[in-house]
């Protein structure tokens, strides 16, 4: 939980923008991001699954995914650290810098941004499951982020956190950008994804769907055409809503500038 109270005036935050793992293998999806967001105030929050498994192989070292979520055993952490606070942050900043745009690459636990503490065992199919490094949010502290934006900077954020003793945990990035929107009094938060958008049937790229609301979005997951990797996209945009956050838009790289995507509204 974020350790702000939702504001019911005009939110005049910046927007937050959440890019998946699979988007940062595309130099050219990353370019239309920067330039998206060229002239705007925003912060940058990103993942790096794909990223890390990678390296995990060829470090001769198989993740164990349950349920689509990631066991974070000591090894993992240590990869998570090279590869989200190390290579993917740093390449993002120095392609920011590319396109012209101020980054600076920060971690949630750098100026105590995101406080977490240590997810506890959870059945899962009928069986506990210790997730291992794997944090759950506490509370979000924006002040580091907010002087970056102050003196005209966009932040980049890895989503490696600790704990009040420091300790240092993975956690999902949808969670992190979605407790971070929440925590600057952010207008809308936007997930970018290869996707692009949210449609009522994903074999049919003309059926994208330019708005859904939460009621929408519920039968659409009830009646099964919300199904996927989108569902946990939508998850997310829910909690987003329930957290104050006033619109979601799920888009790809070449849609934030403009109306591309879909935006969920309460």
């Amino acid at each position: 939980m974020s350790t702000r109270t939702p504001n019911p005036e005009p939110r005049t935050g910046p927007t937050v923008v959440k890019l998946g793992g699979a988007i940062l293998e595309d130099e050219s999806a990353v370019a239309a991001i920067w330039s998206g967001l060229e002239r705007a105030r925003a912060v940058v929050v990103h993942g790096g699954g794909p990223q890390a498994t990678a390296l995990a192989r060829r470090l001769g070292h198989e993740p164990r995914i349950v349920a689509g979520r990631r066991v974070t055993s000591d090894l993992d952490l240590e990869v998570a650290l090279y590869t989200l606070r190390g290579a993917l942050n740093a390449r993002l900043v120095a392609s920011a810098r590319a396109a012209g745009v101020r980054a600076v690459g920060v971690s949630g636990a750098d100026g105590e941004l995101v406080t977490v503490s240590r997810r506890p065992p959870i059945e899962v199919d009928g069986t506990m499951v210790d997730f291992g490094h794997v944090g759950d949010v506490e509370g979000v502290d924006p002040s580091v982020l907010e002087a970056l934006i102050g003196t005209g900077f966009t932040p980049v954020v890895a989503t490696v956190c600790a704990d009040h003793e420091g300790a240092l945990y993975n956690v999902n990035a949808d969670t992190v950008a979605s407790e971070i929107a929440a925590a600057l009094g952010s207008p809308r938060l936007d997930l970018v994804t290869e996707a692009a958008g949210v449609r009522r049937d994903p074999e049919d790229p003309d059926s994208l769907l330019p708005r859904l609301t939460r009621a929408e979005v519920e039968a659409g997951i009830s009646q099964g055409w919300i199904g996927g990797g989108m569902r946990p996209k939508l998850t997310t945009a829910l909690a987003a809503l329930d957290r104050g956050v006033p619109a979601v838009r799920i888009c790809g790289p070449y849609g934030l500038e403009g109306d591309g995507g879909t935006v969920v509204v309460p």
